[in-house]
């Protein structure tokens, strides 16, 4: 009998736990964010700028209002600057999977064709020649060679870090030469241009500090091509913004709205940034769109659906910023990025141990 009640309550215990463990109530002993360094040296600083896309601000927004947020994050030194942009390598293995990548590579990847023809090196080449000149980079290279290193790093499908090149050649210098035709010169004007924060942010505020290169730290391998069943697509479509139609989403809008309304004072875009990187405008993205999503009742899952590649997609940001702390510990790194990522940026982050996060909102103050 005792054995008997024994076996049963044993069952019982196990029944139970398992009940516990289905339940999701389980928590790791393991905490990595708790087992911080001090490593050897200088630790690996991590500052997260959460950015609007500066495409879809009014045309008649002044980008030289820019000035006030440069000159602050400038002040806090960073040694490494990593953009919301694909790397010239991934890109150059999404090509190679066009049935699931083609929509991707059209939207994401610039075409370096140009650049590989006038310098005579693919991708994978072009990449490893820029390595091999930045380890043995001058402390005062040549206008010739910065225009050289700019052509490499076109042909890598590294625009932002060419662009850094050309922003640090004196005016007089930025022409063809050195491996850099007409048409080159042309996509490099054409980015010093462009209103995007990777150009009017991260490449301008590279040179500046005397950087040689950006990170390009985007991954869209998770990208998945649209359901070939139309009837399929617009349910998805359907249930997502419904998801999104919800309180929180639009007081978001609304604040957006407002900000917008003090573009053309002097720190009307500092004022954005300010409100993008606040507690609050972190908890807003998620009520307003990926918590929405996480609660969607369709019979298909779609918001977990599009939950899943939400967090697929800043996990594997986050490693690529990871790899390049790896690579140069002690870094002061920048993470620029679209403002819905910023959240899940620091909190991934966190989880590593040798990654001390900075307040953005100090540093902005």
């Amino acid at each position: 009998m005792f054995r008997t009640t024994c076996i049963l309550t044993t069952a019982l215990a196990v029944a139970i736990i398992a009940t516990t463990a289905q339940a999701g109530d389980y928590r790791p002993s393991f905490h990595p964010d708790t087992l911080k360094g001090p490593p050897h040296g200088a630790p690996n600083m991590v500052m997260v700028l959460g950015t609007p896309h500066l495409s879809g601000l009014p045309k008649t927004v002044d980008l030289g209002r820019l000035s006030p947020l440069l000159e602050r994050l400038a002040a806090w030194k960073p040694t490494g600057i990593a953009t919301e942009d694909l790397s010239g390598l991934q890109c150059d293995a999404l090509r190679r999977y066009p049935s699931r990548y083609a929509e991707t590579v059209k939207t994401y990847c610039p075409d370096p064709t140009a650049a590989g023809q006038a310098t005579g090196l693919d991708v994978p080449a072009a990449n490893a020649e820029a390595e091999r000149l930045l380890a043995a980079w001058p402390a005062s290279p040549t206008a010739a060679q910065r225009r050289h290193l700019a052509a490499v790093f076109l042909a890598a499908g590294e625009r932002a870090s060419a662009l850094v090149q050309w922003l640090r050649l004196p005016e007089a210098e930025r022409r063809a030469g050195d491996g850099l035709d007409d048409t080159l010169v042309a996509q490099l004007e054409k980015l010093r241009v462009r209103r995007n924060e990777t150009d009017q942010i991260a490449a301008v505020l590279a040179a500046r500090l005397g950087h040689e290169r950006l990170w390009s730290v985007d991954d869209h391998s998770a990208d998945t091509p649209d359901s070939p069943d139309p009837a399929e697509q617009k349910a998805f479509e359907t249930a997502i913004r419904a998801a999104w139609d919800n309180p929180v989403a639009r007081a978001r809008r609304a604040e957006d709205q407002r900000l917008q309304q003090d573009l053309d004072k002097p720190e009307g875009l500092l004022n954005v940034y300010r409100a993008y990187n606040s507690p609050k405008a972190q908890q807003m993205a998620y009520g307003g769109d990926f918590g929405a999503t996480l609660v969607e009742p369709s019979p298909q899952a779609f918001g977990r659906q599009y939950l899943g590649y939400w967090e697929t997609r800043n996990l594997r940001m986050v490693a690529n910023i990871r790899d390049v702390l790896g690579q140069h510990p002690g870094m002061r790194l920048l993470g620029i990025v679209g403002a819905s990522h910023k959240g899940y940026y620091e909190a991934y982050l966190n989880q590593m141990h040798d990654v001390r996060l900075v307040d953005t909102e100090a540093v902005l103050r």
